[in-house]
């Protein structure tokens, strides 16, 4: 079992007010969001979208990486990118689609065979998994030649 943690502090209100994200193992420390760097154009901030979005790439890409090693199939590289889609619902906001757009090396496997234990490797994720009423989680795999 293993349990992680992080925090948000925010001071002031709404669009005007700013927060600060820490994790507990320091990867973010006082990291700034707000409304400027969710909905707008501020590139010094985070936003939780794209720490979602990174969560997940980082579980997909773990996943796929085991479950080759699994098949016989030691991974090389693998780089994986997620998109995730903040809409208007409403009142308020959802998120209605996550692709996944992956790209590996994994010298000897086939593309059938990748392409399988790449979408198992979606379906069965934990973040996958956690995201499950999100409407639309894509993938977009592609086998690379090894690099010599």
């Amino acid at each position: 079992m293993s349990e992680k943690s992080a925090s948000v502090i925010w001071n002031g209100s709404g669009k005007s007010g700013t927060g600060q994200i820490s994790t507990e193992t320091g990867a973010l420390m006082d990291y700034p969001y707000g409304f400027a760097s969710r909905f707008g154009d501020d590139r010094r901030g985070t936003n939780p979208e794209e720490i979602l979005g990174a969560a997940h790439a980082a579980c997909f890409t773990m996943a796929f990486s085991f479950a080759c090693e699994k098949a016989g199939f030691p991974t090389s590289t693998i780089d994986t990118r997620a998109q995730v889609r903040l809409t208007p619902q409403g009142e308020g906001f959802v998120i209605d689609r996550i692709a996944l757009t992956m790209k590996a090396s994994v010298p000897g496997l086939e593309e059938a065979r990748f392409q399988e234990i790449a979408a198992a490797a979606k379906r069965d994720c934990p973040l996958s998994k956690a995201l499950a009423s999100v409407p639309e989680i894509s993938l977009q795999a592609t086998l690379e030649a090894a690099k010599s």
